[in-house]
């Protein structure tokens, strides 16, 4: 049994490996972009129904008045589980999707910036500790995807294999339940991640004006309509004037607040 045991745990191990070079295509199924597909665009649309009843249900919970102790938990829980979704009507099938959704969507979007054509260039203006954050929990995200990914092939694959050994089907009960955790495990860092785009975004938006050698914005309004602009610049929406500030030294470099400018 230990055997078996072990070599179940390798296998998915090998098999998580080799998913590695499609990563990006593994999470995105797994966070339910199937529309493309005609096989699997009507499961696709009623999933993304139960996932908008569900964010109602929620809302009627967060917005609840009145109740003792119970009451307030059960508010601040759904409040906390709202934030980790993107609005009703952007959600997805899968909590997955809509775990890595509420930071593409809205964590830039709060400030002006389009998230998913701002994320690549922010993301280089970063500190190493924020980056070194971000690869971590990223890794944690890829690595339970390919998990679940190779608990999955492992089930449907030793449920060919024993389809006439009744007396081990229990094996593929603990492949399916072993990706559900591996599933689970992915949502979670998925949240994390989001969150931590949303700190990014909170961090080092500056960053990236400065990165851009753009002035920086005297107030919200002016911050707001900088960054819709850059937005439309990262889009390729047309052509923008835009005003520069180059506050160079006298080597060259980008000047600090400290430096003397030449």
């Amino acid at each position: 049994m230990f055997e078996v045991s072990a070599t179940v745990g390798v296998c998915a191990s090998l098999l998580g490996l080799l998913l590695r070079p499609f990563q990006v295509r593994a999470v995105r199924v797994l966070e339910g972009y199937w529309d493309r597909w005609p096989v699997t665009a009507g499961l696709a649309g009623a999933l993304a129904r139960i996932q908008r009843a569900r964010w109602h249900g929620l809302r009627k919970k967060a917005d609840r008045t009145g109740g003792g102790d119970t009451a307030c938990r059960v508010r601040a829980d759904a409040r906390r589980r709202l934030a980790a979704r993107p609005p009703a009507e952007i959600q997805l099938p899968t909590a997955l999707g809509n775990a890595l959704r509420a930071g593409e969507l809205t964590a830039g979007e709060r400030y002006g910036l389009t998230t998913l054509t701002s994320w690549p260039r922010l993301y280089l203006q970063v500190s190493d500790r924020m980056a070194e954050i971000l690869r971590s929990t990223r890794d944690v995200l890829d690595t339970a995807v390919n998990l679940c990914w190779a608990f999955l092939a492992l089930t449907t694959s030793g449920a060919t294999a024993l389809y006439d050994e009744p007396f081990v089907w229990w094996w593929c009960g603990v492949g399916i339940a072993l990706a559900a955790v591996a599933y689970k495990g992915a949502v979670t860092a998925a949240q994390a991640y989001s969150g931590l785009m949303h700190v990014a975004y909170d961090l080092h938006r500056f960053d990236l004006l400065e990165a851009l050698h753009l002035p920086l914005p005297p107030d919200s309004d002016v911050e707001e309509a900088t960054f819709r602009r850059l937005s439309g610049l990262f889009a390729d929406m047309g052509p923008f004037e835009l005003s520069y500030e180059h506050r160079t030294t006298d080597r060259g470099r980008v000047a600090d607040d400290g430096d003397e400018l030449g």
